[in-house]
């Protein structure tokens, strides 16, 4: 968002600040980039109604630009927005707000410049994807969406717009980050000699971690609501091609991918590699935009696709989904399977092992059904934290012991299908103090992420030195976490 934009909205709505606020999640705004007069006090002003010698009135502060770091300005207002978020989730700033938070915000925004010149990108889809998590999480956390909602004094769709750009600088800045400390590692004598030489009641503590197997099931669909979504997508592109409405406009209106329909159903350009094979297969093989695809058939649902512009080895498109919904009947009868299968389980006529190659859980079913759980760096374990399980899976398992099979039960899988499934708890750790022979590689991260830790805070301290930087007078006093800001 540019500068000028960001003044104007304060100018209409800098009343509504205080409501905003409960909205606001992440990263503060990135700022703007290029040619800005950005002056330390940003006033609304009307040559034409102020005399020379005796002005009509006095003009009003909206905003303020405190500190400029290279090109990006950061405003009063984003510090304001980021103290408050602080204090409602309980985060605890180190030192005096008033000169942490501004720095905090300094220190992300050069990442973000430095992610500019290394090209990092987010891909649409990650945005999507992330924000939907964020969201699903957060209906979670507070009980339901009406409560959410109530909670943060905005709607669905509002969190969603809002959360898109921070989102997206959160993740530039997280690659911008797993860039610089790609080639830091450490060694298993440097883990040996880091835990001897910290107190016993430093070592990490690990959690209870979990192993769970899981069977599931998709509850069938009848053939009338299948044709029910068919025949409406068939509509559309009827009503788009006489030239009634436009494709942007459905998809506002009728789209259930939450992450494009705001946006006309307009995905940014991406690769085959990210995109469901059968969707990609005929997106890539649009070559008019005025005409529309046939029905695609994906793991989220069905589509229709229309072609935006094509870019080397990339595809920019609009595209409308609709989800089947599952009927109460269809998922009681998934239950009834499910729970039968359990039963048989518990008497022996077949292994949990055995069962999980008849799941529709296409991940887990050729490993006997066995859940695996991704880190952000992309190395995948059977253990799970009770926090990091799906919902309906950690409450499920909560209780179980060890070797237990569970009742049947219904949930949303990662594509936000309504399946039903049963569970077996493989394994349970109980928490404990990490040890070298049973949590090395809990330990070896501990050591790698404080070396990381060590290369980023000399990355910034050689960044800042390189950087111009500008800030109010009365920053200029502030004890900071790095030197070098007071130029």
């Amino acid at each position: 968002m540019r500068i000028s934009q960001k003044i104007t909205l304060a100018a209409v709505g800098i009343m509504a600040l205080s409501a905003s606020i409960t909205a606001h999640t992440g990263l503060p705004f990135a700022g703007n980039r290029g040619n800005v007069n950005t002056t330390d006090t940003v006033v609304t002003d009307n040559a034409a109604a102020q005399d020379a010698e005796q002005p009509l009135y006095e003009p009003s502060v909206v905003d303020e630009v405190i500190w400029v770091v290279g090109d990006e300005p950061i405003l009063k207002s984003d510090v304001e927005v980021m103290r408050l978020q602080a204090e409602m989730e309980g985060v605890k700033l180190n030192g005096d707000p008033d000169c942490a938070i501004p720095e905090m915000i300094a220190v992300q925004k050069l990442y973000l410049h430095q992610a500019a010149i290394d090209s990092i990108e987010v891909s649409e889809s990650e945005v999507t994807q992330g924000v939907e998590q964020q969201i699903s999480y957060l209906i979670n956390a507070a009980g339901g969406q009406e409560k959410l909602e109530e909670y943060r004094n905005q709607t669905i769709t509002q969190m969603r717009v809002q959360m898109r750009d921070e989102f997206r600088d959160r993740q530039m800045i997280e690659k911008m980050k797993e860039k610089l400390v790609s080639d830091v590692s450490v060694t298993p004598a440097d883990v040996r000699n880091y835990f001897k030489s910290i107190p016993e009641d430093s070592i990490p503590f690990v959690p209870t971690e979990v192993e769970v197997q899981i069977i599931t099931q998709q509850p069938k669909i009848e053939t009338e609501e299948l044709n029910r979504v068919k025949d409406l997508l068939r509509s559309y592109t009827d009503r788009v091609t006489r030239g009634e409405t436009t494709f942007a406009t459905l998809a506002r209106l009728y789209s259930e991918d939450p992450g494009s329909a705001r946006q006309g159903g307009e995905m940014d350009y991406v690769g085959r590699g990210v995109l469901d094979p059968a969707f990609a297969s005929v997106a890539f093989n649009l070559t008019d935009p005025k005409k529309i695809s046939k029905i695609v058939e994906t793991e989220f649902g069905f589509h229709i696709i229309q072609l935006i512009d094509k870019r080397g080895d990339k595809v920019k498109c609009r595209h409308i989904l609709l989800k089947p919904r599952v009927s109460r009947d269809a998922i009681n009868k998934s239950i009834a399977r499910l729970d039968s299968l359990a039963a048989d389980i518990r008497a022996e006529k077949i292994t949990f092992d055995g069962a999980a190659y008849f799941s529709d859980d296409k991940d887990t079913k050729n490993n006997h059904g066995l859940m695996a759980n991704f880190s952000e760096s992309g190395r995948s374990t059977s253990r799970f934290r009770m926090q990091d399980l799906p919902t309906e899976v950690a409450r499920t398992v909560e209780n179980m012991t060890v070797g237990q099979i569970s009742d049947a039960f219904q949930m949303v899988n990662d594509k936000g299908k309504t399946v039903c499934a049963i569970v077996k708890l493989k394994s349970r750790t109980e928490g404990h103090r990490a040890t070298i022979t049973e949590d090395f590689q809990v330990m070896k991260d501990v050591v790698l992420a404080k070396r990381r830790e060590e290369f980023l805070k000399t990355w910034v301290k050689d960044k800042l030195s390189k950087t111009y930087v500008r800030m109010n007078d009365r920053y200029r006093d502030c004890k900071f976490e790095y030197e070098g800001w007071v130029k």
